[in-house]
């Protein structure tokens, strides 16, 4: 067989995607099936019931969308926020920035609370702003913020959302598989991830999970949901069992490769898991404080999988990536938004965090920096 197109071998260690693993690769592969095939039913029933175990959830709306993690954001906005609904934003990075232009273009009133980026979203500010703001609707914010590598407490920020009736949309899309995500236990109403991170999937799927309080704003909504393609209500009966409505045809292979990154995430145990990510974000630091290169964020407050690295005056940030990739085949992400041209982002994520992989990084960074 001729490949019309063969990329050249690269180590995925960026904020994502993380590298695929091989059995999610042979999983893509396998006979394209109908998406109104009976096996195909059968895949989608065990890809829910895996979500929900990940997730720790007992939500019966749990599917992951056909699209990046931006669907799964766009989805959960344009379904749960309707026009001049107060909602508030809490911005500690470029994503969460990203959730309140989103909820802007679907006519939310935007409110934003703020932290400098590499610091966490206090809850206490979270409350003030509540207070000053009885009547809105919705908090939304960032768990694991890939653009700066800080952990956002979710348990404690949605606990004080309910203390004032607010619905809490949780973006994780680098956090699931990577950190403890508790929806049911932390009383998350709506969450969204993504299939290329700590999964190790391809891109191209959006988990999601909304619990019976947003499924209940949803069907209680005043206006039309601006949004054909990602309208909750209509794709929900595509994967609801008892009718399975025909809504768009759905990425067969993809969700093969994603019942495969769950098996692989499920059968390795969750503990194990956050574990493995642990060990290598660990054994990554204590490598770069040997280069004597800083990092942003505290530990206390510390996304394992993905680590912001101070970039030294001395060296340029261009020059240094492309020089890591040319000659070692390892790429790295830089800093976005107010963190452009500051920061290099180390992603060991799902495939991709081993020991092995931190060593050959660790490796071509010293070499790079004293060549």
């Amino acid at each position: 067989m001729s490949l019309s197109f063969i990329p050249q071998p690269t180590l995925l260690l960026g904020p994502g995607p993380s590298p695929v693993h091989e059995s999610v690769l042979a999983a893509t592969s396998q006979p394209t099936i109908g998406h109104l095939d009976r096996q195909c039913f059968v895949l989608m029933n065990e890809i829910k019931r895996m979500l929900q175990q990940l997730f720790q959830t007992d939500n019966s709306l749990t599917i992951p969308l056909s699209g990046p993690g931006s669907a799964g954001m766009e989805a959960c906005v344009s379904n749960l926020i309707e026009p001049t609904e107060k909602v508030i934003v809490c911005i500690n990075g470029a994503f969460g920035k990203r959730i309140a232009e989103n909820s802007r273009k679907v006519g939310g009133n935007v409110i934003e609370v703020s932290a400098v980026w590499g610091k966490p979203i206090e809850p206490s500010v979270l409350r003030t702003t509540l207070e000053q703001h009885p009547d809105v609707k919705v908090v939304c914010f960032v768990h694991g913020e890939t653009s700066t590598g800080v952990l956002n407490d979710a348990k404690a920020l949605c606990a004080v959302a309910h203390e004032f009736g607010a619905l809490t949309i949780v973006d994780a899309v680098t956090s699931l598989g990577g950190v403890e995500v508790k929806v049911d236990e932390w009383g998350i109403d709506a969450i969204f991830s993504g299939a290329q991170k700590c999964l190790s999937c391809p891109p191209g799927l959006a988990p999601i999970s909304l619990n019976q309080r947003a499924v209940n704003k949803l069907q209680q909504r005043k206006s039309p949901i601006p949004s054909w393609f990602l309208d909750l209500s209509m794709i929900n009966r595509y994967w609801d069992v008892s009718s399975r409505a025909y809504h768009h045809t759905a990425p067969i292979n993809a969700l093969y490769g994603l019942h495969q990154g769950l098996f692989n995430a499920l059968n390795e145990g969750k503990e194990e898991l956050i574990k493995r990510h642990r060990q290598c974000h660990e054994l990554l630091v204590t490598g770069l404080d040997a280069l004597n290169l800083k990092l942003l964020v505290d530990e206390s407050y510390q996304l394992p999988q993905l680590t912001t690295i101070i970039i030294p005056g001395w060296v340029d940030d261009l020059a240094f990536r492309k020089q890591l990739m040319d000659d070692y085949q390892i790429e790295i992400g830089g800093g976005i938004g107010d963190l452009a041209g500051k920061v290099w982002r180390v992603g060991l994520m799902g495939n991709g965090a081993v020991p092995e992989n931190v060593e050959q990084l660790l490796y071509a960074m010293n070499s790079v920096l004293h060549s």
